[in-house]
Formats: structure tokens, sequence, C-alpha cells
């Protein structure tokens, strides 16, 4: 726990640090003007989600402890995994990613990465205790899936998108709450009426990327559907809906193979959707 808070507050201080440095160079201020709050609110917001794309694959390494493995080892099962990713990238047209387990006893994989030159596809140990080897070829194919589709680049437009009109629509309102460009320059009460209007909006954004996150869901199953065969993807997510009680909820942001199991409007605020329903929709593919 503590190395992935170390590593969320570096993170995060380099991505602070970057943007002040470029928004400083770019001469951009924030104001008052309504040109130059769309041009910093869009440095920020934009910036902020690319440079943690850029690195994705750094932060997902260290914060689950992968190890990368090359088909060469001296673990049958480990060079199965690394053959059955390079056909399937190899089936989906795409440059080999590299591959990794991490040790956990969560059923979990995931695929990140800036770009189809520079993604990672990585299960845990877990994973490969609780499957049989199609069951694994559905989740692998669905991480392929999500590189192929581009996921990554486009949840972090979305996200970034987001961000910017989240940043912008809450100064452009505390201005004209408090009224006054001295408060817009650096009033207390405008930005207190910023921080609370961010975190509001902030919310109502995720809203939309958790909706597109699911819809990405079930493109991705759809995919790895086409690759694996149907009755692999479905047995996979069969197989983990009987193992939920192996989910590891710490990882949740790198998690695409996870359950969401939550009540009512709650579920507006998830990134998955139900197994069932990604069952349901696979099972009426044509």
């Amino acid at each position: 726990m503590g190395k992935r808070i170390f590593l969320f507050l570096v993170t995060n201080l380099a991505i602070v640090l970057t943007l002040t440095v470029v928004v400083s160079l770019l001469g951009i201020g924030g104001g008052p003007d309504i040109g130059s709050l769309a041009l910093f609110c869009l440095v920020w917001g934009m910036g902020g989600a690319f440079l943690s794309l850029q690195m994705s694959r750094w932060i997902a390494k260290n914060a689950t402890g992968v190890r990368l493995i090359d088909g060469r080892t001296a673990d049958s099962r480990l060079n199965w995994l690394y053959q059955t990713v390079e056909r399937l990238t190899r089936q989906a047209g795409l440059p080999m990613p590299e591959v990794g387990v991490y040790e956990s006893p969560e059923v979990n994989a995931f695929a990140t990465g800036p770009s189809k030159n520079r993604s990672l596809v990585a299960v845990s140990s877990g994973l490969l205790r609780s499957m049989q080897p199609e069951e694994i070829e559905g989740v692998l194919a669905h991480e392929v899936t999500h590189i192929a589709n581009g996921d990554m680049v486009t949840m972090t437009l979305l996200q970034g998108v987001m961000n910017a009109f989240v940043m912008f629509l809450a100064r452009i309102i505390a201005a004209a709450i408090t009224r006054s460009d001295d408060d817009r320059r650096g009033g207390g009460a405008y930005f207190l009426i910023v921080m609370v209007l961010q975190t509001v909006l902030g919310l109502f954004a995720f809203i939309v990327v958790a909706w597109f996150s699911r819809y990405r869901e079930f493109r991705a199953d759809a995919g790895g559907a086409h690759l694996a065969g149907r009755e692999r993807m479905i047995g996979a997510l069969r197989r983990l809906a009987a193992n939920h009680e192996l989910v590891d909820t710490r990882h949740q942001a790198l998690a695409t193979m996870k359950i969401n199991d939550v009540p009512g409007w709650a579920k507006l605020f998830s990134t998955h959707p139900p197994l069932e329903e990604r069952i349901a929709a696979l099972q009426n593919q044509q």
C-alpha cells in the first residue's frame, strides 16, 4: 500500500511540475479573458491526461510488480501465455506488446500503454491458477482487442476533454457568482467556489467517462470473441463470476476483467458492465 501511495504522489507531482513549466513557457495565466482561460484549462486538462498515458506502462509495472516474460522461460505455462498473446496480436495485425505476470491471488488481467507500439498485457498469478487455458485465451483476446481498438488513447482523450470542460465551467460559473475580476484573479471566495464546482462537475464528468468505459468493455468482449472464439470469451466471463471473491479492488484502475455488482444509481459510476450483461451480449451476438 505504501509503495502505491508513493508512486501516486510522485506521478502526480511530476505531472504538475511538467504542466507548470509548459504553462509558464507558453505564457498562459488562466485569465482574465475567455480565450486565455480556455487555453489554460485545455493545457492542464489534456496535458495531465496525456502525461499519465505516457507513464501508464511504468506505473502499472511498479504498482503491481509485473515481471516481464519472453516466452523462453523454464515454465511451460508462462511460455504458453507469451505464445498465445503473440498469436492473438498477430491475428489482430498488431505489434507484439510486452507480456507480464504479477503475483496476486486476484483474478485479473489488464492492457495498458500509450500506443499500439508501446503496450503491455499483464495477468495475475491468481488468474493463471484459477482458469483453464481456453478461458485464459478468452481473457487475453479481450485485452488484445483493447489495444487494437486504441482504447487507452481514446479514454485518455475523453478524460482530457472532460477535465478541461470541468476546469473551464467551474471558473466561468465562479466568476459569474462572485462578479469580481479581483476574485477571479485570486480571491478566496472565487477559489472556494471553483473547488466546490470542480468536485460536483467532476462527478458528472466521471459518469460520462464511466458510460464510455462500459461501452468499450462490450466492444472488447466482442473483439475477444472474434479472435479466440465466442465460447472461450463466455467461458472466461463465467469463470470470473464463479471466482468473484478473488477480485482485488486495490488494482481497480488497472482492471478490465472485474465484477461490478453495484445497486441502483451507483451503476452510473461503474466502469465495467455487470458480468451477466456481458455474457448475454455475447450470447446474442450474431
